[in-house]
């Protein structure tokens, strides 16, 4: 489907954004010690929490619940038993995310899309309305959490000293810089580390899958011209919330507020998120119904046919980049340098995406992936 394409295509730069800035590191200056970022660089790292994270990984959530239906859709056409193939699916996407988390970057989502997918088995064919209600009761849940944690946080902590900065960041940026070994060595330890908000998290990413199952079972994607009206309110409604939530958010993680509101911010952001990303994503639709935004669809249309190359893409280039697998750059640039950066990457990523699906069917992911999930060569 076009729409779906050009909506993986355009979730893919804000995923690029907040990934390269968690990869690049904080800059810390060519010999390590205390952060030293620019104010250029802090604004851009704000706007980035404000409108990109939790943002994106959300709207590929949500398209991953729709992609249910038609992977579902696509095997009965096919006459072939659909749990085997999604199962099979699943166990690659596993496969894939445990080798991206463990080399690339420990921040990975495929593991937790294909554990969380098995849970959509069970829920397919439940009315719609029960599942939006569950969506919700588990946004409601990891809120509770966050805010209980923030709150405890505020309560006994001290707001950490450049001198506590300084030492949480040494062995990162030592590891990060050294080899191929240290490197690998502290993403093990990362994904060990993040186990628990591996669940916590978990849980917003299994509503978005939720709301994503109720939209392609109603086709909502299908034909978007008969829902020009619901798109426009929803821009209106929700764009104003999302911003405000996003701006809470930023200021509880980036500053003015110290480190001890991060997970009060997190709170806020989960609740919010939701609105701005439905923004984001009508938006984009109805600008498709423009000559101008005719034009954007097919240039992203590409990459969000080869998305789960571009994500893998993404992570192996920026690794190369910053980490010891390649120049070992960590935390000797600005965000704002990263962020151009991941301009010039993403329009590389549009181009060659347009020059690989006009000339093959499949990008290399994909065409892994559809063989795990035929069980022959596609």
């Amino acid at each position: 489907m076009h729409e779906v394409d050009v909506l993986r295509g355009f979730a893919l730069s804000g995923i690029l954004a907040v990934n390269a800035l968690l990869i690049a590191g904080p800059h810390v200056g060519a010999g390590g010690g205390e952060p030293v970022p620019s104010p250029v660089d802090e604004g851009v790292e704000w706007l980035i929490t404000a409108l990109a994270a939790g943002k994106f990984h959300l709207l590929f959530s949500f398209l991953f619940g729709y992609s249910f239906v038609l992977q579902r859709q696509s095997a009965d056409r096919a006459g072939h038993p659909f749990v085997s193939r999604h199962l099979r699916r699943l166990g690659c996407l596993f496969a894939l995310g445990l080798a991206h988390g463990t080399l690339l970057f420990p921040g990975d989502v495929l593991m937790s899309y294909a554990v969380l997918g098995l849970a959509l088995f069970a829920v397919q064919d439940i009315a719609p309305r029960r599942l939006l209600q569950a969506a919700a009761g588990l946004v409601v849940l990891t809120v509770v959490c966050l805010l209980a944690y923030g709150a405890l946080t505020l309560a006994v902590a001290e707001p950490p000293s450049r001198s506590e900065v300084e030492a949480a960041l040494e062995p990162w940026t030592t590891a990060y810089r050294g080899d191929s070994g240290t490197v690998i060595g502290a993403h093990l330890r990362e994904l060990r580390a993040s186990l628990m908000w591996s669940v916590v998290y978990g849980a917003g990413m299994l509503a978005a899958f939720l709301a994503g199952l109720v939209a392609g079972r109603r086709g909502l994607l299908a034909d978007t011209g008969r829902h020009r009206a619901t798109l426009v309110r929803t821009v209106t409604r929700c764009l104003p919330v999302g911003l405000a939530g996003g701006i809470v958010m930023a200021v509880c993680r980036n500053g003015p507020l110290d480190a001890r509101w991060y997970h009060v911010g997190s709170a806020v952001g989960v609740l919010t998120a939701p609105a701005l990303s439905a923004a984001y994503v009508c938006g984009l639709l109805l600008l498709l119904r423009t000559g101008p935004g005719r034009r954007v669809g097919r240039a992203l249309a590409p990459a969000g046919r080869t998305a789960l190359t571009n994500y893998l893409g993404q992570s192996l280039i920026l690794a190369l980049v910053f980490t010891g697998h390649g120049l070992a750059r960590y935390g000797h640039h600005g965000a704002a340098a990263v962020l151009a950066g991941c301009l010039v990457l993403y329009a590389g990523q549009l181009a060659l995406s347009a020059w690989l699906t006009a000339r093959y069917r499949y990008g290399p992911a994909e065409w892994l992936l559809r063989t795990a999930t035929l069980a022959r060569r596609p």
